[in-house]
């Protein structure tokens, strides 16, 4: 069953060079442009979606100025209106930056809300999220929207509905689950595509060295010492 799973993740990893070429130089142009402004990146997610808005942050191999927005509840009140609203409250984010917002459902209001509140704030928001899943939901929020009719750029994972993909005899529900591979995937490739980009113009990207490669404190200090004044704690005041 293993290399069934691991097959169906190659062809949806497949499906998005087929698919989403056109958003990865979308959403890379959009944050190249910040990047080359010395503007920061954020990225939110709430449950396990938090797991896909830290793949990107401060990694090694990644782009230093990307921040992740925490949720402390872990996407406990996600279904809540107006908690998004207030959590976003505790963060500096300025006009002209750009925020990730992740969901697979793209439903809850906690999403939803930090999407909207970036949009008013004058962020560029770039959706990750299953269009299919989405599509075939209702939106839990009370302006009855979903994320991917919030967000200014849509990254479309293609993951199935439900997440599971793989069946089972005597099983009555599927397993497998694909968000986490094709989010990670899809925001890695944006991450490339901008760099590559950056390149192309004169621009040094600034990349980070993984902590356990010789040489990397003193690299990853120097490239993190330009961003010093874009980093900051969240409040966390309700």
């Amino acid at each position: 069953m293993y290399q069934a799973y691991l097959e169906t993740a190659i062809e949806h990893l497949k499906k998005l060079i087929e698919t989403q070429a056109e958003a990865i130089q979308e959403a890379a142009m959009v944050v190249g442009e910040a990047l080359a402004e010395n503007r920061s990146i954020y990225t939110f997610g709430s449950g396990h979606s938090q797991l896909i808005a830290r793949e990107i942050a401060q990694r090694a191999g990644g782009l230093a100025p990307i921040f992740h927005l925490p949720d402390p509840t872990w996407g406990m009140v996600e279904r809540i209106d107006g908690y998004g609203d207030i959590l976003l409250r505790q963060y500096p984010i300025k006009a002209g930056e750009v925020i990730f917002v992740i969901s697979n459902s793209g439903r809850n209001p906690e999403p939803i809300e930090v999407a909207m509140g970036a949009k008013e704030q004058g962020l560029k928001v770039i959706a990750v999220t299953s269009l299919t899943h989405s599509k075939s939901v209702e939106s839990r929020h009370s302006s009855g929207k979903r994320l991917f009719e919030v967000a200014d750029i849509i990254l479309d994972t293609g993951t199935p509905l439900g997440d599971a993909a793989m069946d089972f005899e005597g099983l009555p529900m599927k397993a497998g689950a694909l968000s986490t591979i094709l989010g990670a995937a899809i925001m890695n490739a944006v991450m490339v595509e901008v760099i590559q980009m950056m390149l192309d113009r004169g621009l040094s990207p600034p990349v980070l060295i993984s902590a356990n490669v010789d040489g990397s404190d003193e690299h990853n200090a120097e490239i993190m010492g330009r961003y010093s004044d874009m980093q900051w704690a969240p409040k966390f005041f309700f």
